[in-house]
Order: structure tokens, then sequence, then C-alpha cells
């Protein structure tokens, strides 16, 4: 058996463990490739970059545990950013298997950027109705929240000073993955209540959630992992995205190498048998 077949022939384990070392060493050490920045994702920076320090920006974190990797990075970014701009930060879901995720990153990231609860920011938790619990907003905030979600009475967070409805909010992001999600905000909220409207979401339904930007409905979208990585460009702060990123790339090298190197060695063991049955 020639140097061909028995590559051929080789334990697929070996192959495994290629791919595994392949996505294991990015993430570990990331290289940060370059990535470009796309105009959906650069819309959605860019209006927050335009924000007066004070301003009030709503993150909603519309997503389940099933689609953290990719939401989880957006949601890091984008309070990063607003926190370094010294937003009012207002951050809740319309998703209830998402509240702890949600409670989580806000925590961490406020704590990385030294913010304080009910002065720099503030996390109201979840509350049914979607729709509906948006209209409430609209109207009363008070009332659709009567406290955070630490039991807190939200009419004496400083955080919250002056803000009545959705309509004092400046900024809205519905970081989603499915239904509800920037859909219903744009639906329930924007449309009624005029506030500026931009999204994230997992990489399978951006492509139904264009129409939404090119019409002008939503002025920015973050899609996926990628667009996540494209955001962490922007602030100029590299972390999971990037990293994600770097293990996709080296992964699917790995696999691209992996086929032409099969198909040669093939090549290779059928041309050696056809010289051997012609002798």
């Amino acid at each position: 058996m020639n140097f061909a077949e028995r590559m051929l022939h080789i334990d697929r384990r070996i192959i495994f463990l290629v791919i595994g070392v392949c996505t294991l060493l990015p993430l570990l050490y990331p290289v940060g490739l370059a990535i470009k920045v796309s105009s959906e994702v650069r819309g959605v920076h860019d209006y927050i970059e335009s924000l007066p320090e004070g301003s009030v920006f709503l993150l909603s974190m519309d997503y389940d545990p099933a689609s953290k990797p990719e939401l989880y990075p957006q949601a890091v970014a984008l309070l990063r950013h607003a926190f370094r701009k010294n937003l009012r930060v207002i951050g809740m879901t319309l998703w209830l298997p998402g509240t702890g995720l949600a409670d989580q990153v806000m925590t961490q990231v406020a704590r990385e950027m030294g913010k304080v609860s009910g002065k720099d920011y503030v996390f109201l938790g979840w509350s049914p109705g979607s729709g509906s619990l948006i209209i409430n907003m609209g109207q009363d905030l008070y009332k659709a929240f009567p406290t955070d979600y630490y039991n807190q009475p939200t009419r004496e967070l400083a955080v919250l000073k002056g803000i009545q409805t959705l309509r004092d909010v400046n900024y809205v992001v519905s970081l989603a993955a499915g239904t509800s999600g920037i859909e219903t905000w744009y639906v329930y909220g924007k449309d009624k209540y005029k506030f500026e409207l931009g999204g994230g979401c997992t990489g399978v339904i951006a492509p139904g959630l264009y129409p939404l930007l090119r019409s002008g409905q939503i002025n920015g979208l973050i899609g996926g992992l990628r667009g996540a990585a494209e955001y962490e460009v922007l602030i100029g702060q590299k972390g999971r995205a990037v990293a994600g990123m770097d293990a996709q790339s080296a992964t699917h090298f790995a696999i691209i190498v992996l086929v032409i190197l099969c198909n040669v060695f093939y090549l290779l063991v059928k041309t050696s048998r056809k010289q051997g049955e012609a002798r």
C-alpha cells in the first residue's frame, strides 16, 4: 500500500482531531482576521455614536439560550458601546426563557464598565404580553413595569428620570431569535410612538428582515455572529465574535484542504492502478 492509499484509509478520528484543533486554537488565541464592516451593521453603530451623553437607549434581548452563541456577543458589544457613550441604558426581554441571560449580560458588562444599577442602567426583566406590553410602555412605562427585575420601584430610579413613555426613548434595538422580536417592536412600538429602531438577529432569520431595512423601517441590522464581529471591530474591542469568526474561517479552510487532498490522493491511486493494469 503506497502513501496515497494509506492517506485514503486514515483513521477518521485523526480528521476529527484536526477539525477540533482548528476550531479550538482560534477561540483560545484569536488572530483577528480582517473583517469587512457592512453598511447595515454600521447603521446601528453610527446612530448610537451620534447620540449625545445622557440619551436613552433601550436594548430588548429577545432570545433564549439556544441563540446565545450569536446574540450574546451582539448584546455585549452594544452595551459596551452604549456605556462608553454614557447613555442611560434600559434593558428588558420579550422572551421569558431569556430573562436570566439578559440579566447576566447586563450585569457583566455594567461591572466591566463601572456602571451602577439604578443610576446608569436598569434591567426591567420580562412581563407578559409582547405587543400589548409595548403598547403599555408607550402609554406609561411605570404601569407596564412598576418595579425592575430586582423589585426596585421604577419611579424612584435616577436612570429613568424624565422618562414617562417610549416616546422619551431615543433609540431601541431588539436582538431577536424569532417572534416576538424586531417586527413586534416595529408594529406595536415604532409605528405608534415614533422612536428610532435598530435590530440584531440570528443569521438564519436575517434575510427575512432585510425588507424592513431596505424600506427604512429599521435603520440597521446586526446579522448573526458575523454581524457581532463587525460591531466589535467598529468599537475597537474584539471579543467572542471575532474569535468565533477566526474559528469558523480556520475550520472551513481545514475542510477545503482535506477535500482537495482527498481528491488528489484518489486520483493518484486511480492512476497508479491503471498503470499497474497496463503492465
